[in-house]
């Protein structure tokens, strides 16, 4: 088996059902007992005295995937905490909480992708390992045959998810500014965990006061019988307005399988999710301190620019890939710029005031208690985004690289389109692009109304295009001209593109 087909980012995931499935209790052992060492030598411990923590969210091939990875890390010397169903910013939190403190984690989770796949996520005390340690992993993995080494360090089940619910509870009330044991009556809340493993927060809605009638989908089922768990996903979000709208709720609130992304529903049904979801975050944190810098993914829109401008603060537009946001959030920082937020359209959000960690259980926390004194004034969440711009229309297309060196023919087109923008007298090159290329429009008479943005992607070889327009039938203009540029354009299918303009 070829070992690295299992790396994804800085994630190990792959099939973890059925006959052939590459991810096996096999491989996760193996995983376990190379992580243990990895972090014996990383905090400069013997290995019989580190300690891992290990929790799953809901999926079928979970529970024997965590058996399996704890028996590693067993059977390398170090001890186990079996944290069970957990979620993956809790078992970051684990590593900072006192009485838990274990030196690294693992969380077992493949997101939002179907029942049939699986992964494991590493956590040190820095944050979630890179890539590049990862491959370190699984490397010293493919060397190992843990089947006949007996069991040395402990294997101890102690959940973690009460003690994390409490934290959340406790930043609601401080955020309410009350001790109050019931701080959010009068508040009504759906909650859709998806069968996930973020079921556990309508509980904590409702021993806080909140009504949670309405809430669904709230038992983890590895089958996820009812719709993908995924913020993203149309079919969830209708899912989740549906349900506000039925039961007259002040708010829904959805999360993905493991409750590092969520969205939002309003009063009134409509999805705050995308730009919606960063333009409500950002309005929350610059109203409490203006001035400060909110830094999202490339693909934000124009409109969001000026809103975030008008609540005072300054938005830096960056690379897609949550931990390209979240790393450069934290390095300006470092360099004096305040950034309180790292936020991408899929609903990965981390704040300063958290870590910077990736939690999309304590986003809507932090969205919850505002929710909260809005309706003690007769407002809404929703009234905090009346002034965001939309676009009118909106269009993604993904166009195959076909040359063998995918990255250098990608190159290759974006510099193609950059040259021509230079030389043309109605593309405008994005000042503070900082992905691929980004180019504004001047549709109908009007001025910066339309853009696309044109990039490579991370892992693939695909062109990933967004194009907006605030003009009806401006993403065809966009379009058109773009196919005029790369028309004859080698290595690149662009099937897509042609379908695109046909259809807009």
């Amino acid at each position: 088996m070829d070992w690295m087909k299992l790396k994804s980012g800085s994630d190990v995931r792959g099939v973890a059902v059925g006959e052939n499935a590459p991810l096996t209790e096999h491989v996760a052992m193996c995983l376990g007992m190379a992580f243990a060492r990895y972090v014996a030598k990383h905090v400069g411990k013997p290995v019989t005295q580190v300690t891992i923590a290990i929790g799953r969210d809901s999926r079928i091939s979970g529970p024997a995937l965590l058996h399996a990875a704890a028996e590693g890390v067993s059977k390398a010397g170090a001890s186990v905490l079996d944290f069970g169903m957990c979620t993956t910013p809790a078992m970051y939190m684990c590593i900072i909480t006192p009485g838990f403190q274990p030196d690294g984690s693992i969380m077992i989770t493949a997101s939002h992708h179907p029942y049939d796949k699986n992964g494991l996520k590493f956590f040190l005390a820095e944050g979630g390992v890179e890539g590049d340690v990862v491959e370190e992993l699984l490397k010293t993995a493919s060397t190992l045959e843990p089947e006949d080494t007996p069991l040395a360090g402990t294997i101890v089940k102690k959940p973690f998810l009460p003690t994390y619910k409490e934290q959340l509870a406790d930043r609601i009330r401080r955020g309410l500014g009350t001790d109050v044991p019931k701080p959010l009556l009068g508040l009504h809340v759906v909650v859709d965990a998806g069968n996930g493993a973020g079921g556990f927060y309508a509980q904590l809605m409702e021993e806080l006061g909140a009504w949670i009638e309405g809430s669904q989908f709230l038992e983890p089922d590895g089958m996820f019988p009812n719709h993908i768990p995924n913020p993203e996903n149309e079919a969830a979000m209708a899912s989740i307005s549906a349900a506000v709208k039925r039961v007259g709720a002040d708010l829904g609130v959805i999360f993905d399988t493991d409750c590092d992304r969520a969205a939002v529903v309003d009063a009134n049904g409509r999805e705050i999710n995308r730009n919606r979801l960063i333009a409500l975050i950002s309005a929350i944190l610059l109203d409490e301190k203006p001035g400060e810098t909110i830094v999202t993914d490339s693909v934000t829109s124009s409109g969001l620019k000026k809103f975030i401008n008008d609540w005072g603060g300054e938005h830096y537009r960056y690379k897609r890939g949550y931990r390209n946001v979240i790393d450069e959030a934290i390095r300006l920082n470092k360099e004096g710029i305040s950034c309180p937020l790292a936020i991408e359209t899929s609903g990965h959000a981390a704040l300063r005031e958290n870590h910077f960690l990736d939690d999309g259980m304590y986003l809507v926390t932090v969205l919850i208690v505002r929710a909260m004194k809005l309706k003690q004034e007769g407002k809404t969440l929703g009234s905090l985004i009346a002034d965001l711009k939309e676009p009118v229309e909106s269009r993604e297309i993904r166009l195959n690289i076909t040359a063998d060196d995918f990255r250098d023919a990608g190159k290759v087109v974006i510099q193609r389109v950059l040259d021509y923008a230079n030389a043309a007298e109605n593309w405008h090159i994005a000042p503070d692009n900082r992905e691929g290329v980004r180019i504004s429009f001047d549709l109908d008479g009007g001025m910066d109304n339309g853009w696309f943005l044109l990039r490579l992607s991370v892992h693939d070889p695909v062109l990933p295009l967004n194009v907006e327009s605030d003009v009806p039938g401006g993403v065809r203009q966009m379009l058109e001209s773009l196919l005029k540029v790369l028309n004859d354009a080698e290595g690149i299918d662009l099937t897509p593109l042609k379908k695109a303009v046909e259809e807009a």
